[in-house]
């Protein structure tokens, strides 16, 4: 075999994060021979696990939504969501107790904080019937034009934390407001027992299947053009061999940003190249991993805090899926953003903060036994969002057959795994010539 070998494929996607692997199955079921190549040694990008002693760690996304393009796109494809759901799978910790929205949605929500909230309800009502806030007025505005009350402040703080990564001032308040009222709030979701990675492993499965491959391990240097078309990529693969990759049309899952230094900036407009890196927010979090003896949370789902600055929200794993811990250990996920979320910040400094409010939310964190299994800072080229919430970028680009999928190219005001989900199933209807529908 020459040093130098070629494949010829009809669609290349770069990157197995979960909008390339949904899309990749979406091109291989209708037809179309494609190639999914990774870097990593697994598929999920950042939606994907690996282990620490036994445990499994997840690298960012771990609720899998019940409903929506999620599930659809497994209906779609014919492969299996195994997932388990939480009951109840979001309640909100307040005041020192554990309050379940389920009961009464926002009014009961609030009156467990204060019994003036009449303001935040009212905007919230706006909100539903289209009537939303201008660009330019932050969530943290617009709840301070609805009430004072600092446990309120906090509570939409964690939300746009926990769903966006964002802190309340990072995030318009219209990119919130769409979510909560028109995209679906305290929306019910479910764990892997095998870790989110296996959700990604299903989809990347119907690839094969559909005589399709998937190459892991495999770094693309290079993104090939030709005039205003891409033509393939150059991949090396893990075992050190150089493949150049012809294709009729490129999907991109790393990002806006990094495609730009794949393509190389002179086979781009200078305005789009310019207008891309001026528009990129990416946001970060701070994932930690706590094994314990005993439950650290007396909730099975997620529970969002309402009196931190950091920690926003945290996932009890083992209550639904005890296969995540070795035996009798339990394993807890807890999130946090940083301040600020976009843009620089102190690292080591951040974790600290977040850490002594996790000790300080959870008296558990004292026990010998409780330890952290893994703690990680999501930022710049590895970010918890490649694009904040209200700043989404283009999914097409310059070039006429490279596109976009993924968080950082999402709908307006979409959040979670379903919004690289959308983007997949758009793309994949425009490469089938299918009419486009987001579901």
């Amino acid at each position: 075999m020459s040093e130098q070998e070629v494949e010829t494929v009809d669609v290349l996607v770069v990157g197995a994060g979960m909008g390339g692997v949904c899309v990749a199955a979406r091109l291989a079921q209708g037809g179309q021979r494609v190639l999914l190549v990774d870097r990593g040694e697994r598929v999920g990008g950042r939606a994907s696990s690996f282990e620490v002693d036994g445990f499994t760690i997840n690298t960012g996304a771990i609720a899998i939504e019940n409903g929506g393009m999620m599930e659809q796109t497994f209906t779609d494809l014919g492969a299996t969501l195994d997932i388990r759901y939480p009951e109840p799978a979001n309640v909100f910790r307040i005041k020192g107790r554990t309050v379940n929205p389920a009961k009464g949605g926002w009014a009961f929500l609030l009156d467990q904080i204060t019994k003036k909230g009449a303001k935040v309800l009212a905007g919230l009502g706006s909100a539903r019937k289209g009537e939303l806030p201008e660009d330019q007025v932050t969530l943290a505005d617009w709840i301070a034009g609805a009430t004072s009350n600092e446990t309120v402040h906090r509570l939409f703080r964690n939300l746009s934390a926990a769903i966006f990564a964002v802190n309340a001032n990072e995030i318009p308040a219209k990119a919130f407001l769409t979510y909560f009222t028109q995209k679906g709030a305290f929306r019910n979701f479910g764990f892997h027992p095998r870790g989110t990675a296996a959700v990604c492993e299903a989809i990347a499965d119907v690839v094969t299947r559909e005589g399709s491959e998937v190459w892991t391990g495999a770094t693309v240097t290079r993104i090939t053009t030709e005039g205003d078309r891409a033509t393939g990529a150059v991949v090396r693969r893990a075992d050190g061999r150089t493949v150049t990759v012809r294709a009729g049309a490129v999907v991109s899952n790393v990002g806006p940003v990094a495609t730009i230094d794949l393509v190389g900036e002179d086979a781009l407009p200078a305005d789009y190249v310019a207008s891309i890196r001026e528009r990129s927010r990416p946001s970060a979090n701070i994932i930690i991993h706590v094994a314990s003896r005993e439950p650290l949370l007396d909730t099975p789902g997620l529970i969002v805090f309402s009196a931190t600055d950091r920690i926003c929200n945290a996932g009890n794993m083992t209550a639904t899926c005890p296969e995540l811990a070795p035996e009798g250990w339990h394993l807890t996920v807890v999130y946090a953003v940083p301040v600020p979320a976009i843009g620089d910040f102190d690292a080591d400094a951040e974790l600290e903060a977040s850490l002594q409010e996790l000790r300080a939310e959870l008296p558990g964190m004292a026990h010998p036994e409780t330890r952290v299994v893994d703690a990680r800072v999501m930022r710049g080229d590895w970010p918890a969002q490649r694009a904040a919430s209200g700043y989404e970028l283009p999914r097409e680009t310059p070039l006429d057959n490279l596109l976009h999928v993924g968080d950082g190219v999402r709908d307006y005001g979409d959040g979670g795994t379903q919004a690289c989900a959308v983007t997949a199933k758009q793309v994949a209807d425009e490469l089938l010539g299918v009419a486009a529908s987001s579901g």
